[in-house]
């Protein structure tokens, strides 16, 4: 594959990773601002904290909200050359990546094998987060992982990023 081609392959996977991490980082900021819909996929437990602790729920998701921002923009501004520390933050990144993919592989086949009936949690499960979990955002954990791992692959000889 030539330079320019990786190159564009690169921009186009850095988008994604960027667009799924800021779907992540508007779901939490929702429900920092008090919105509802698809809580009930984050657990049973999240909303009852959102009625016991209201104000600390807010600021904690708040908060969640502003560092998956951050996780989806960052690798972005580094691959257009818009933030210095370059190497110090393709670090960062595929580190987050490989966790990213870890933690979303690994929790939506976990999911996806309890809620198949293949395994029965002692003391039950809350179906609705299951399936929010493992339908819905531990895939996409998934997917901004694995997006993010290969834009890092395909842009890791991309001379116009050193001089940055």
């Amino acid at each position: 594959m030539s330079t320019s081609k990786q190159l564009r392959t690169a921009h186009v996977l850095v988008w994604t990773a960027g667009v799924v991490g800021i779907l992540h980082a508007a779901a939490s900021l929702y429900w920092a601002v008090g919105g509802q819909w698809l809580a009930a996929t984050a657990g049973q437990w999240a909303l009852d904290l959102s009625v016991e602790a209201p104000v600390a729920t807010k600021v904690a998701l708040g908060f969640i909200a502003l560092l998956k921002f951050l996780a989806a923009i960052i690798p972005l501004a580094v691959a257009y050359g818009r933030l210095s520390g370059a190497r110090f933050w393709r670090s960062i990144s595929w580190v987050g990546g490989i966790l990213l993919i870890a933690y979303g592989g690994l929790n939506t086949i976990l999911g996806a094998v309890v809620l198949a009936g293949l395994i029965t949690p002692d003391g039950g499960y809350d179906r609705a987060a299951l399936m929010g979990h493992a339908l819905l955002w531990n895939p996409l954990f998934f997917i901004w992982g694995a997006a993010l791992i290969l834009s890092l692959w395909f842009s890791r000889h991309d001379r116009r990023r050193s001089r940055v």
